[in-house]
């Protein structure tokens, strides 16, 4: 199998890896430049030349995964008898250039709560994003493949019919960003209680006039909630970019809210194209 088979399928399963890329080679070496190696904490899959340059390279890489940078690392090695050799002698007599990618497969999770006309308008937006992308609504009707059939397949879309929606928030990823707008307002207070005392989760917007949410503060705080914990909601939602009401402006305006949020995650996670399913990480 080559080695980006092995990396599709590692991603695909969510494992922390690093790609090792012999980059350069002067003189002798046991590969040639461009062979590669992936590196998990568990394991290893391909080969840059085995010794101490293979070894070494291991050695490198579970210390990236073990710590907080993910910026590219490129690391030269000598072959010769008098270079440093933790894990045994190699006396190719030449020297090479290894490059090490930390490869974090992720995608930023946005949960839609509530896929009437606004929702489907916001998730057509973002379904041309590299997202992990939920759809809850309590109504079956709202989730019917005919009507998301115009969702764009770049996101990942997970189609979730619940009737109580609020215990669907426990079941997202923590830093999932959630954007409630149910067709029930009983069913918006519940959904943004359950968001309000997870503690773990990125942006979570509520769509309303100023009269809702006050309304919906007085009740939070009633239940037991803070004012530290109503601050973490952005009510109404969306840039101030438009007056205008109609869903598609709705969607856009909250989309580019959304925005820098998801791009922040993914140029934190990613050098790699806009449509892939995995990131290489880049800072």
């Amino acid at each position: 199998m080559e080695w980006f088979e092995h990396l599709a399928r590692l991603t695909e399963q969510k494992v922390p890896l690093v790609l090792v890329t012999l980059l350069s080679v002067r003189g002798h070496a046991p590969r040639e430049a461009g062979a590669k190696m992936l590196v998990t904490a568990e394991g290893t899959l391909g080969s840059i030349g085995g010794g101490n340059l293979e070894a070494t390279a291991i050695a490198l890489a579970r210390r990236m995964l073990e710590g907080q940078s993910r910026a590219p690392q490129v690391h030269t090695l000598r072959l010769t008898e008098h270079a440093p050799a933790e894990h045994g002698v190699q006396c190719c007599g030449g020297e090479v250039q290894l490059l090490l990618e930390a490869v974090v497969p992720a995608r930023p999770t946005v949960a839609i709560f509530g896929v009437g006309h606004v929702g489907l308008a916001l998730a057509k937006v973002l379904s041309m994003l590299p997202i992990e992308l939920w759809l809850v609504d309590s109504r079956a009707d709202m989730l019917g493949e005919a009507r998301l059939q115009t969702l764009q397949n770049t996101a990942r879309v997970r189609v979730h019919h619940a009737p109580i929606l609020d215990g669907m928030v426990n079941d997202l990823p923590a830093g999932a960003h959630l954007v409630i707008m149910t067709h029930d307002h009983a069913e918006d207070l519940f959904v943004l209680e359950a968001a309000l005392r997870r503690g773990d989760l990125g942006f979570v917007g509520l769509i309303g006039s100023a009269v809702k949410w006050r309304n919906f503060q007085q009740k939070l705080l009633q239940q037991g909630l803070s004012q530290a914990d109503l601050a973490r909601v952005t009510c109404p939602i969306g840039l101030p970019i438009t007056q205008s009401k109609a869903p598609e402006a709705i969607a856009i305006a909250t989309a580019a809210q959304l925005l820098p949020l998801l791009v922040v995650a993914g140029a934190a996670q990613s050098s790699g194209g806009a449509d892939s399913e995995w990131s290489i990480a880049d800072s």
